[in-house]
């Protein structure tokens, strides 16, 4: 029994030093707890608002990523279609002017073909009329007896 005695006088002992350290932990838990723990749990929420923030940020620039990437991909296709369509221009232009200079050398050729044509008709002309003088002169001639042309006087002796 003497052990259940020295028991209770170490209980009864340590009553002060556990109220003590209940108020200690009181006194504790209302100076350096209590604020600690509304300075974390600010952190906390200002942590989040920052997460919160840096995702609709991230998803403003991803949105503005792709409206740019669409803005880039429209102008492009509008640059390609100006240019596709200087460059029909410039090739219908081309093919009018090599239409145009078709037509001037076809009708050079033409204006060329009418006067070769004319100068034909011309000698033929000038052809039919001086034949007449020709043959008389070449019948004149035979019917002379002395033919008017080169080597004439060396062939009737020369035989």
């Amino acid at each position: 029994m003497e052990i259940v005695n020295q028991l209770g006088e170490l209980f009864l002992a340590a009553v002060p030093t556990v109220i003590i350290v209940f108020l200690f932990y009181l006194f504790m838990r209302w100076s350096f707890f209590g604020p600690m723990e509304r300075v974390l749990s600010e952190r906390r929420k200002r942590a989040e608002g920052a997460r919160t923030e840096a995702e609709a940020s991230r998803v403003a620039a991803n949105e503005m990523q792709r409206t740019y990437a669409e803005t880039v991909k429209k102008a492009r296709t509008e640059v390609f279609a100006e240019q596709e369509i200087q460059r029909r221009r410039t090739l219908d232009e081309r093919q009018a002017t090599i239409n145009t200079a078709r037509a001037t050398a076809q009708a050079a050729l033409q204006e060329a073909k009418k006067g070769i044509a004319a100068d034909v008709k011309a000698a033929r002309a000038d052809l039919e009329r001086s034949k007449d003088n020709l043959a008389n002169d070449i019948a004149e001639a035979i019917l002379a007896g002395s033919p008017s042309g080169p080597g004439n006087s060396q062939g009737k002796g020369a035989r």
